[in-house]
């Protein structure tokens, strides 16, 4: 496979991770039942379907004769392979699948479905005709080149991989080549220890790498469903390497990979273990409060243990940073929507019955969810062309999975039907009801243009349900690049805005525009939050907190 097209795919990798969700997802009964519901609409209105059957074959008139003008979007990279457009019988091919696809929507579009039916048939007649494209079969112009050039080897290649990912990663094919990395080797290597550890989490300090760092530390919470390395993971997308080269005390969250025996761990738990954690920084730094960082869930977690703090009068926070967070769970996407009443109690039941709820498993029903972007583009590199899958690191990373308790992933369901965060009061942890308005210490808010798991809108409205000041910052990224970007980037553009109008759109509309990474714009804002310089500690950890193990420390290995 040429380099280019390697490179697009982990420019989508990129883009389509998924940095899982672990509140919704689309079981197959669901998908089942929407198609029965489209085909029992079809029998139902049979002069509709004879209308659009009979455009449908105008359209495939127009085709042979050469008079279509159907052409794949533009920024399709399926279709990319000149054979497409030049070849008579390629193009001929592929426009009879264009109006084969465009009429199946335009029939739901004009069915009397109701809205949700008709944006679920939407979603099913995807699924289908994205798996039936005609750059998914050996015709693919680019995996018959292949085949010649390769003299037949590809093909032996495609069946071997095949058959390996049916052995061995649920017959989904493979995204990343799992045996070219090793986290601890060549990720998450930037020197620290665990200084803490408690049966949920273990507490890394990163070694200074600057002669003065400010007094106050900043501690990053990652999300419950991903490994903690996100924010370290090659030298120059490492967040926590950017922290320590601009003299921020590094303190990072690594989970516990959970088990059956630990079903009963709920957002409490979560929120107690972080609450020792703070006080050991606290005590270790000599700062009597501290920054906070949260990703996605983690950003959930974070803003109910502030809540829990406000509750209480204490003030161990000065301020948090908050990526990828949505916390109003009023969503408008295809994420939610196959999450009504009867699949969201079957997906607490399910997992209460296996104790947790499995992050590889949740990663393939997400899979689903950008089919093009994370399934069908390594059909075609690892089965057709026969090539290795590729070695992306962000892909290693988002293949890592760990699992969720029960009682946690129950909780996040519940705060996804009642949405408790917009009521003050209506969520309790550990005790005390959670008030976000009064949560008023400085909050910076990143979200990504092209987020399709927190969409940058809900990030927005869950920015403003804050009592303090808030920074919202909207970066030109996906879910997952949102967080990895590293400054020198060409591509990399944020937007910021002082204001905060209640209409997203409106923020959009008068934000300014800047080139490069918010990192640079983050640095500075939290840096006037850190205090003043000292003489950075010459060891890690304290006589009372003394280093262990290196980082990244061992829950991080746990399977």
């Amino acid at each position: 496979m040429p380099n280019k097209n390697n490179e697009d795919l982990k420019h989508q990798a990129s883009e389509n991770t998924l940095g899982l969700n672990p509140v919704i997802g689309i079981q197959g009964k669901d998908l089942l039942s929407s198609a029965r519901t489209v085909l029992t609409q079809a029998i139902r209105q049979p002069l509709h379907s004879a209308k659009h059957l009979t455009r449908f074959g105008m359209e495939v008139k127009d085709v042979l004769l050469g008079q279509s003008d159907l052409a794949p979007s533009e920024g399709d990279r399926r279709f990319s392979d000149p054979a497409w457009s030049q070849n008579p019988l390629y193009k001929r091919y592929l426009q009879t699948y264009l109006a084969w696809r465009k009429e199946l929507h335009s029939w739901i579009e004009e069915s009397n479905l109701s809205e949700q039916d008709a944006s679920r048939g939407h979603f099913v007649v995807n699924l289908m005709t994205e798996a039936m494209s005609p750059s998914n079969t050996l015709a693919n112009p680019a995996a018959v080149k292949r085949f010649f050039e390769t003299g037949g080897k590809s093909l032996l290649d495609g069946l071997s991989h095949l058959a390996k990912d049916l052995v061995h990663n649920g017959g989904m094919p493979s995204q990343v080549n799992m045996n070219a990395f090793e986290v601890g080797k060549n990720l998450a290597t930037t020197d620290g220890a665990v200084i803490f550890r408690n049966d949920v989490l273990e507490l890394i300090q990163y070694k200074p790498i600057t002669e003065q760092v400010h007094e106050r530390p900043l501690l990053v919470v990652p999300p419950q469903i991903n490994k903690f390395y996100v924010f370290d993971l090659s030298p120059e997308k490492s967040v926590a390497r950017f922290l320590l080269r601009n003299g921020i005390q590094t303190f990072v969250v690594s989970w516990r990979n959970p088990t059956k025996a630990h079903r009963e761990w709920g957002l409490s738990t979560y929120i107690e273990a972080l609450k020792e954690a703070i006080n050991v920084v606290c005590a270790l730094t000599g700062s009597k409060d501290i920054n906070m960082l949260g990703a996605c869930s983690g950003g959930l977690t974070t803003t109910s243990l502030l809540g829990h703090y406000a509750a209480l009068g204490e003030n161990k926070v000065n301020s948090l940073t908050l990526l990828v967070s949505v916390l109003d769970y009023r969503l408008e996407t295809d994420v939610a929507l196959f999450a009504d009443e009867k699949s969201l109690e079957l997906a607490k039941r399910r997992s209460y019955q296996a104790g947790v709820l499995e992050g590889r498993d949740m990663a393939k029903v997400f899979a689903w969810m950008r089919p093009n972007d994370l399934i069908w583009n390594y059909w075609v590199n690892n089965y057709l062309l026969g090539n290795e899958p590729p070695v992306f690191d962000i892909l290693y990373w988002n293949n890592d999975t760990t699992r969720l308790p029960a009682a946690l992933h129950g909780e996040f369901i519940e705060m996804f039907k009642t949405n408790p965060l917009l009521r003050p009061g209506a969520l309790e942890v550990c005790g005390t009801p959670v008030d976000i308005k009064q949560v008023t210490c400085d909050l910076y808010c990143v979200a990504g243009t092209t987020d399709h798991i927190t969409p940058w809108d809900a990030c927005y409205k869950s920015a403003r349900l804050f009592g303090g000041k808030v920074d919202f910052i909207l970066s030109n990224s996906g879910h997952i690049q949102s967080i990895l970007n590293p400054p020198g980037n060409p591509k990399a553009r944020y937007m910021t805005n002082s204001e905060l109008p209640e209409d997203p759109k409106d923020w959009q509309a008068s934000a300014t525009k800047h080139t490069d990474s918010w990192w640079l714009h983050w640095q500075n804002w939290l840096s006037e939050r850190s205090g003043a310089n000292k003489k950075a500690p010459s060891q890690l950890g304290s006589k009372k907190f003394p280093a262990g193990e290196a980082a990244p420390g061992t829950y991080v290995h746990e399977r």
